[in-house]
């Protein structure tokens, strides 16, 4: 976990802030009601598939041991250092072929080729280091997401795909608004999907993660490196082409490729699942991910909740100690002092008591019930939750008011 850069909250591994230049233009195929899988499995050759689509001159001899190529284009490899090839230390570089080609189970030879063909970015590794410190802030933090700007694409976009949030909501339990609010809050619905290549993102904090770092998560990078080569492989698609954010998240949803694998749906029945370029697969794959996390259909994912000014402070911190995980029922809360409106009185499962700090004004207060604590483990923040729902409320009603 790390600070935002853009809004000195805690969050994930990626920031929905990233720029970017590539705009949502493809619509999706027609829904086909006969059942696929929703993860192929790598076949036998995917590997071999996988060459045939990368440049002639690194696709040959793709299944035989081969050395390393250098990743720098004006750097003889016959002059690099035996410890050092191209941008990389060759040892850390062998050690993560062999992590990849084991959980992966792709051609060895393959994998080295790609990683030689990465290049190191210093944005990327100062991007991935925490922000300067500074005063949280909900108001400022709700005023970034819920603009014009996203309000207005947010309903064209439910408009326009309209039938693939109710679909979503039908299979997974997931209401459109809150599919809505992640996909504007991530990439304002497409149009701000990162330009790094994710080779080159992951491949940097996988194999030079800055030392200055609170901590190091190069391993974490390390997987995510080989399931994206995976990815690529079952969907036929050049890696050194993929373009994502500074971290390697991928597509409309900002999926990181192991939850591509894990979570993303061909939800269209297209013949292959397209974060990138088909709204339906985005759609679904968000939907698909919150139901794994633990949605509950038809439960809230929040409460509005005013703190009495005569709390006393020991009961106010034992209230937040629990932070976002739903711990106190209705109940506990009414007996600590809370005065809870009906809707929460009557509510049957646990509840957080949810600060939201304003900098130097009086902080505000929610309720967050298990679907709120679902909704942050796509980004680990409350003012990301919240901001989700919020906007994808306010989305919602404009797209039902020019319906």
């Amino acid at each position: 976990m790390r600070t935002c850069r853009a809004c000195a909250t805690s969050c994930a591994t990626r920031c929905p802030t990233d720029p970017c230049t590539m705009p949502l233009n493809t619509a999706p195929v027609p829904f086909s009601t006969h059942s696929i899988s929703r993860r192929r499995c790598l076949q036998t050759g995917a590997g071999l598939a996988l060459a045939a689509l990368l440049p002639p001159a690194l696709a040959q001899n793709v299944g035989a041991s081969a050395p390393l190529p250098s990743a720098s284009s004006t750097t003889p490899a016959s002059a690099a250092s035996p410890a050092q090839l191209g941008d990389w230390n060759a040892l850390s570089v062998q050690a993560l072929i062999g992590r990849i080609v084991e959980r992966n189970n792709l051609p060895e030879a393959l994998v080295a080729r790609l990683i030689g063909r990465a290049q190191y970015s210093a944005t990327v590794a100062r991007l991935i280091l925490p922000g300067p410190p500074g005063k949280k802030n909900w108001r400022v933090y709700r005023s970034r997401f819920l603009d014009n700007l996203r309000i207005g694409a947010g309903s064209d976009f439910m408009q326009e795909f309209g039938v693939w949030f109710a679909r979503a909501q039908e299979r997974y339990g997931v209401p459109p608004h809150i599919v809505a609010g992640i996909l504007g809050v991530e990439t304002i619905y497409g149009r701000n999907m990162g330009n790094f290549r994710v080779v080159d993102a992951l491949s940097t904090l996988a194999l030079r993660y800055p030392t200055q770092a609170p901590r190091d998560r190069s391993a974490y990078f390390g997987v995510q490196l080989g399931d994206f080569f995976q990815w690529c492989a079952q969907d036929a698609r050049n890696p050194l082409q993929v373009r994502g954010s500074y971290a390697g998240a991928i597509g409309m949803p900002q999926f990181m490729p192991e939850s591509i694998l894990k979570y993303a749906v061909d939800f269209d029945h297209g013949g292959g699942i397209d974060l990138i370029n088909d709204p339906a697969d985005a759609i679904g794959s968000v939907a698909s991910y919150l139901a794994a996390k633990g949605w509950v259909r038809g439960q809230p994912a929040h409460f509005p909740l005013q703190l009495p000014s005569d709390l006393p402070q020991a009961s106010l911190d034992t209230l937040l100690g629990p932070d976002i995980t739903p711990t106190f029922t209705a109940d506990q809360l009414v007996a600590m002092g809370l005065p809870l409106l009906p809707q929460a009185r009557a509510y049957a499962g646990k509840l957080a008591v949810v600060q939201l700090p304003n900098a130097g004004a009086a902080p505000d207060y929610v309720l967050g019930t298990d679907n709120f604590y679902v909704i942050t483990r796509y980004n680990q923040s409350a003012f990301y939750a919240l901001a989700v729902i919020e906007l994808g409320e306010v989305v919602a009603a404009a797209a039902a008011a020019q319906s």
